[in-house]
Parts: C-alpha cells; structure tokens; sequence
C-alpha cells in the first residue's frame, strides 16, 4: 500500500477582481453576436468564478476584419519599427505594475500556486522586454548576383495571425505568442483556453491602456470546435500558432491545409529524465522532484519518465519518495503552498485512471496516487516503481503529478529507451562525466536538452519538439522566423 500524503494548508484566501468577461475585438468590449457564454471555474474548490463571453464564428470574423484593417491600413502599419517597440515595453511595464494582481488572477483561474504565478509574471515582462528590443532589428540582406543587378531581401509581417494558448501556462503562453508577432509588425487573433480565459481578458486592458492601435490585439474566448475551429478555418487569417494536445495540432493541420496556412505547433511530451550513479544525488533528487511536481505536473516539459542507473536506484527512490510525502498541498493564493490543484475535474480523472492503469500493468505504488479532500481537483504526488517501457504510464502523457522509475545499466541503452517515444520535447542528463552528457545530449530526440539541471527555459533561448512534439520554435530569434515572410527584390542597374 502506498503512503499517503497530508492536505492542507490554510483556508482559502481572497481573490482578485474579474474586471473583464466580454470579448476584446478592435480595441473595444464586446457582447458576441449570438449571446453565447460559458462558466469559468476555481479549481480550488470547483466553484464557478464567472460567466465568460463565448465567440461564435461571427464574432471571429469581425475581429479578423479588424486585425486585417490594422495591419493593412490602421497606425500600425505604418509605424516606426522602434516605436512598436517602444509600445511593446510599456506593456512590459504596465504587467510589471499590475504583478501582484495578474498572479493572483493566474492562480485563482488556473491553479497554480501564487509563487510560481508571479516567477511566471516576471517571464512574461522579460519576453515583452526582450522581443520589444527585436522590434527595429528585423533586417533583411543584400545579396551579390551576378550582372549588373542589385539585389536584396525584405523581412515582412506574414499578416493576421489566430493564436489559440493553453491552460497552464496562460500568461506566460500568451507573452510568447505575442511577442515576436507584435516585434515583426503583425496583428493578432487569439484565443485563450476555455479553462482559463480571465489573465488574458486582462492583459488585453493592459494592451489598450499602453497605447496599441485597435485591431493590433484581439482576444475572443469560446471553445475550441468552435471558436478556435472558426479561426483555424477563417480563409483571411494567414497563420496559426497553437500551444497543446498533439490531436487537436492534427485536425488544426488538416484544416489549415484548405487555406494553405502557415502553422506553428508547440505540443505534448514525455521526456526523459536521466540520473548516472557518478550524479550530484543530493542535486539530482532535488532536480527530479522539480522536474515532475512543478505545477502538479501540468507542463509539457515534465520529466515524467525517471530513468535511474540500477546501482542508485533503490536509494534514489526512496528519497524521493520522502520528498514527495512532505509536499503542501492546497489553496495555491496561500503563499505556503508548495502544489495546488489540477485543473479541472477530467484532469483529475485522467491522472486517477492512469494510477489505476499501472497498478493493473504491475508498476509499484511507491506514495500518493490519490485523491486529496473532495473539495477542489487535488492529487497527492505520485511514484511509480518498477516501470517497464511498454506500460502506458511510461507511454502516454498524463500531465500530472506523476512519475515513472525506470532502471537502466549503461549510456548506450539508456539513450535508444530515452528514444522510444513518439514524443521529443526535453530530456535532461544527470552525471559528473562531460562525455556521457555530450553524447546524450547528442543522440536524445529532444528540441531541448538539460544537463544537471531541469526546466529551465529563457526567452531568449529556442524552445520546440522533435517528432509529436511539434513542428517550429518559439522564443529567442528562431520564433522571428515563423512571424515574418521573406521577399526577394531584385533591380536591374544602368
């Protein structure tokens, strides 16, 4: 039998204001068209928080018409590259003012606890501030041809572009999508998730208040078949970005093909996370609890497959597991909260189900795997020994609180299992040895590579998947490339 872990901290803490539930179209607060609306929940308690407008495909399309007019004949297209810029780190500074409250918000709409909230306003003032600084540097380059010929190339925005964000990282999701579009001179049209619509109705306030033109920013809640179906399908809209599950990325490819769309996918992951007996165990044990019960496992890096060399293993799980029992878990506005709640009541289904599917495949209940309270969507931190690579949990993504033991001898084995995915989004190394850390980092599948270290993500630096785990890159120059199109201008001289 599995040990259990103790809930609870304090009662829960007061709230931020809803200021904004209606959508966000051409710089003003709209009712949709067709009155729709859906309840967004606290997934403390599961209580609803509010009532939230819901976009039908006629609103899309009116926010489409007004992204297309800023971008084609509104202030924004004609203005300086350093003065978009310049806009963009207001809007840093206005988040930056607002920090307290937008964390709170965060917390309140999606559960994360109200430190990792604020760690996540800081990056989304760091991405504003870093791609305002690419705004007037978008360049393109003159090219030597033969004959009398002048040659060069412009760096142009692609144009309108739907953006549609997940649930848990809301804001900080939203900050990268934003972003280099706005740096390389498009429009947007995003929609946030059903789930958690409320920091991104406020960042839209935020927008306005720091003077960018109606149109630039559009923000429509709704469901994903229908409001996100509407701007995948809508023939003016020219890109899609889109952060989440890699079946919703299939059926947005399959309809993106009709209008030829430019798209971007950032999706799931099952990433290895390797520990060499010659490792820092001390670092290596604290690196993997992090790794895994970061936001209670909801993040798409999680290292939710531990590989542990057989020698240090027995050792290695059961200070984990210790770890794992003393975890605070609760009220994620209360500041001693170290792991808040899912998200939503089918997260909290689908990790219990996977827990009941590897005691059934014979995988060893180390601690938690259950419920905690009946108040909210709460899960105890969970380790899984004696997994064999077949069994579902070290085979689907779970996104919760729950991790995988999987023993190995050597470098050489380890590697081709780290690569038995269909996944490739991170993978991390732990090992005092250069060798074994560059040839891992070599021959993983991953778009990002940890060594003795784990999630740690910049905005300057790319961050995609190999394989299901998407298709381009975000953050860091490599995300300018997906948000501009490139002309060739050729004049013949004399």
């Amino acid at each position: 039998m599995a040990t259990t872990t103790a809930k609870k901290t304090a009662k829960p803490a007061a709230g931020p204001q809803i200021r904004r539930t209606q959508l966000f179209i051409d710089n003003h607060w709209v009712d949709p068209i067709d009155g729709g609306s859906f309840e967004t929940y606290n997934p403390a308690n599961g209580h609803p928080i509010a009532s939230v407008a819901a976009a039908g495909a006629k609103d899309v399309d009116r926010a489409v018409r007004a992204a297309r007019r800023a971008l084609e004949s509104g202030p924004w297209s004609t203005m300086d590259a350093a003065d978009r810029g310049r806009l963009m780190a207001r809007l840093a500074d206005l988040v930056e003012q607002n920090a307290d409250e937008l964390a709170a918000l965060e917390s309140l709409n999606c559960g994360k606890t109200i430190a990792d909230s604020k760690g996540d306003v800081e990056g989304v003032c760091n991405t504003l501030r870093y791609y305002a600084g690419w705004a007037d540097k978008v360049e393109g380059r003159t090219i030597p041809v033969r004959g009398n010929i002048f040659c060069y190339t412009l760096r142009q925005p692609v144009g309108v572009v739907g953006q549609i964000i997940p649930w848990n990282f809301p804001m900080l999701m939203l900050a990268w999508k934003w972003g280099p579009a706005l740096a390389c001179g498009n429009t947007i049209v995003m929609k946030p998730a059903e789930q958690t619509p409320l920091t991104a109705l406020r960042m839209a306030e935020l927008a306005q208040e720091a003077g960018l033109p109606a149109g630039v920013i559009n923000i429509l809640n709704g469901m994903g078949e229908t409001t996100g179906a509407a701007i995948v399908n809508h023939p003016d809209v020219d890109k899609i970005a889109f952060t989440g599950h890699v079946d919703t990325a299939k059926i947005i490819q399959k309809a993106a093909a009709d209008t030829l769309k430019r798209t971007t996918f950032e999706l799931g992951g099952k990433s290895p996370n390797v520990v060499f007996a010659d490792a820092d165990l001390d670092a290596a044990v604290a690196g993997a609890f992090h790794a895994i019960y970061f936001h209670g496992g909801q993040c798409c890096t999680a290292g939710s497959r531990l590989f542990v060399e057989s020698s240090i293993r027995e050792e290695f799980v059961e200070r984990l597991a210790e770890k794992a029992k003393g975890r605070l878990i609760g009220d994620p506005l209360d500041p001693k909260t170290e792991q808040g709640p899912q998200v939503s009541q089918e997260q909290l289904d689908k990790i219990l189900h996977y827990v009941q599917l590897g005691e059934k495949e014979g995988a060893r209940l180390i601690t938690g795997g259950e419920r905690v309270g009946t108040d909210g969507f709460f899960v105890q931190p969970t380790i899984f020994d004696n997994v064999r690579d077949e069994m579902a949990i070290a085979r689907d993504e779970i996104f919760g609180p729950v991790v995988s033991v999987l023993p190995f001898e050597g470098v050489d084995e380890v590697i081709d299992r780290a690569n038995r995915t269909n996944y490739g989004l991170a993978a991390a190394i732990w090992t005092r040895n250069l060798d074994k850390a560059h040839l891992f980092a070599k021959k993983v599948k991953a778009g990002t590579v940890w060594v003795n270290c784990y999630h740690v993500v910049d905005s300057n630096t790319p961050f995609g998947g190999f394989k299901m785990s998407g298709q381009g890159r975000e953050n860091g120059e490599a995300a300018l490339e997906h948000y501009t199109e490139l002309k060739t201008v050729t004049i013949k001289l004399g």
